[in-house]
């Protein structure tokens, strides 16, 4: 049991991000809004596997989430299988300090992306003259997430870094013994 625990970690943390999503702890809000979860498993697992391999798990977790929201005119998957392509193109830095505080910016940035298309969503599918000053809360909102999440990036994709590289260097040892 701990053999498939530690072969498949990436996976399993891959089925909390639902259930973080859903369980929103408040205690981590900022003005009501919560940091983009699926972007801290999605940026250092996309850069130790890649780009393509970002865009299908991009896609995976935007159809989830998807599922899991109420309202289904409006979609998370573009931005999710962009930050999933972006961020498999960026390589792991050897400095632990730039590398840590990086994750940070690019994290906020991608959740930018993913805020900014799905807002756009919104903005074209309920577009009138007379109700576009309503729309104007959405831009505070967006960048309380992208506050968040950059801010919360260096602490949790640090450490999923360390485990999927770990992970990643388990399974690619031959063992000869045997």
């Amino acid at each position: 049991m701990n053999k498939f625990f530690s072969k498949k970690l990436s996976i399993v943390l891959f089925i909390f991000i639902p259930i973080i999503f859903l369980w929103h702890p408040n205690w981590l809000s900022f003005l009501g809004v919560q940091p983009y979860w699926p972007l801290f498993w999605l940026l250092p697992w996309s850069m130790i596997n890649g780009s393509m391999k970002g865009l299908i798990f991009g896609l995976f977790l935007g159809l989830i989430l998807d599922s899991l929201t109420l309202n289904s005119n409006f979609t998370q998957i573009p931005g999710l299988i962009l930050c999933g392509v972006w961020f498999g193109r960026i390589k792991i830095h050897s400095n632990f300090l730039v590398g840590h505080f990086r994750y940070g910016l690019i994290c906020s940035l991608g959740s930018f992306l993913c805020g900014t298309l799905y807002f756009l969503q919104i903005l074209f599918k309920n577009f009138s003259d007379s109700t576009f000053l309503l729309f104007i809360p959405s831009i505070q909102i967006i960048l309380a997430e992208v506050f968040l999440t950059g801010f919360f990036a260096p602490l949790i994709c640090s450490q999923l870094l360390k485990i999927f590289q770990s992970q990643k260097e388990k399974s690619t040892i031959i063992n000869f013994v045997k």
